[in-house]
């Protein structure tokens, strides 16, 4: 079926010209609107007004426009229904084969610092969605434009075959409804902000909205998810910008899997915890070391000693660009994946003979920060990240003694560490280098333990380390058993009723003790 007439109305105009002029040019007719048909005339491109279309001026102040019987009658008549056609042809209603339009910016609006509840509300598009659901409804003989993106295709079609095939119809039709939905869920969710005490007024929108609307889009399917058996893919959130791993770009390796992305996520989230540079090595989702040091080299020595073994097929994220010298010891070592904000030529040299090693390198933007959803039998679970940053001006000692200068730094350097473990979660470590990682067990004595294994074990000697415990000690056995060790001075959130059992241990230990208030479990 020919398009023999387009309705072009547009906020975004970008390109808008140079598809409605190759339009032109195959004899469509171009019917539009307020400042879409000006920007059209101006540019030279025969235009015919809405206005014209239905008999009907723009109204109120431009809120109705194409909301009129010839507009959506032209759009939703089925062409092969007879009685449609007898009924439009009654009314003298002409077809629109083509709806090209992008909506009002409600989102970048709301994210104004000023904007105003008359703001918010004048920026609720009403006539371009309901033309787009009208042409999306009809995609049997209607094709709808929604994203600049899709004008070239658009036009290559048209020129081919001066229609649009059906497909190409029901695809543009998806992409519409998608566009409409998460349009709508974005104003209710803003519409939250709104309060009616006499007139109208405009606040901040709660952190846990009373409706969450999230509208996902398929990235990137993986080849399977945590296990063989299991189909998985990558999805990003819809009609925002591409970030993080989604954004990411990989210079070599094989393709990544759904447990790559997982520890890769991990290990990027400790690495930028640092200032200085700095090296997090990932498996299965824990850290088994992490440094930060003067070179990016010595922070990857220092981290990969923590654990070796563990650090054998695990993920490594850098919070620097890579250089030769730290690809030469990391080729020493085979690693699944790698991420870094990039990578100097000599150090991409270096790692070529490792083409199956991931080597991902990250968007400079900072990923957007969106709250933590997880699927429960019956609901879903939904908070806000952990983002809290401790200062050396939040702790408060506990003990008799209070910690030495050096002792500070390296017991907020272990904090930092505690924070990406999993509970129960024990970190030993020296300032800018961890020596031993006790994770995700049942009993934190046991954790204690097994830091302490993972110590000996690397040949690392816990004399004169630091202790960081994610949550409060329930029994004074941890700190009995850190003071044995060798560890002069532990961090925990404090909050127990045995508190002063610990505190008491670590006085008769002569360790230091210091509370932060806050707890960092990761489950």
């Amino acid at each position: 079926m020919a398009i023999a007439r387009a309705l072009i109305s547009v906020y975004d105009k970008t390109g808008v010209a140079e598809f409605a002029r190759e339009l032109a040019s195959m004899g469509i007719e171009i019917v539009s609107t307020g400042g879409t048909a000006k920007l059209l005339r101006d540019t030279g491109i025969p235009v015919r007004d809405v206005a014209e279309l239905t008999g009907w001026p723009e109204m109120l102040g431009g809120r109705v426009k194409t909301l009129h019987p010839k507009v959506h009658g032209g759009i939703l008549f089925r062409r092969h229904n007879a009685e449609d056609k007898r009924e439009t042809e009654q009314h003298s209603i002409e077809p629109i084969d083509l709806v090209v339009v992008n909506l009002y910016p409600f989102s970048a609006t709301a994210a104004k610092p000023e904007v105003s509840a008359g703001e918010l509300i004048e920026n609720i598009d009403i006539g371009g969605p309901a033309m787009v659901r009208s042409a999306a409804k009809n995609f049997q003989s209607v094709g709808v434009v929604t994203d600049p993106a899709n004008y070239s295709d658009i036009v290559s079609e048209l020129r081919q075959k001066r229609e649009l095939s059906l497909a190409t119809r029901l695809n543009l039709a998806r992409k519409a409804f998608a566009r409409t939905a998460r349009y709508d869920g974005e104003i209710a969710t803003q519409l939250e902000r709104l309060a009616a005490d006499g007139d109208v007024s405009i606040g901040r929108l709660e952190i846990l909205p009373h409706r969450i609307h999230v509208t996902l889009e398929r990235r990137e399917t993986m080849r399977y998810g945590e296990n063989p058996h299991q189909a998985a893919a990558l999805y990003i959130s819809a009609g925002r910008a591409i970030s993080g791993f989604a954004a990411a770009r990989q210079l070599q390796g094989k393709e990544l899997s759904y447990n790559n992305l997982v520890d890769l996520d991990s290990a990027w989230a400790l690495a930028m915890e640092f200032q200085r540079p700095a090296a997090a090595i990932i498996k299965h989702n824990n850290p088994c070391g992490a440094a930060e040091q003067e070179s990016l080299r010595d922070a990857y020595v220092k981290a990969l000693a923590c654990d070796p073994v563990s650090a054998f097929g695990g993920v490594i994220a850098f919070n620097r660009v890579m250089d030769a010298a730290t690809a030469e010891e990391l080729a020493k070592l085979f690693v699944e994946c790698v991420a870094a904000p990039g990578y100097e030529e000599a150090a991409l040299a270096k790692l070529a003979g490792k083409k199956n090693v991931r080597l991902l390198e990250m968007p400079r933007d900072e990923a957007i920060v969106e709250l933590e959803l997880k699927r429960i039998a019956g609901g879903v679970l939904v908070q806000e990240p952990d983002r809290h940053k401790l200062k050396e001006s939040d702790l408060k000692v506990a003990t008799e003694r209070a910690p030495t200068t050096d002792e500070i730094r390296a017991l907020m350097f272990a904090w930092t560490v505690c924070k990406h473990v999993k509970s129960n979660a024990i970190v030993f470590a020296r300032y800018g280098e961890t020596v031993g990682i006790g994770a995700g067990q049942m009993s934190r004595i046991d954790s204690v333990k097994i830091a302490e294994r993972k110590a000996e074990e690397a040949g690392l000697s816990l004399k004169g380390s630091v202790m960081a415990s994610d949550a409060f000690f329930p029994f004074p056995d941890s700190v009995e058993a850190a003071g044995k060790a060798g560890a002069t001075a532990i961090i925990q959130p404090g909050g127990s009723v045995r508190d002063a059992d610990s505190i008491a241990a670590a006085n008769k230990l002569g360790m230091a003790m210091v509370f932060t208030g806050v707890r960092h479990f990761r489950h």
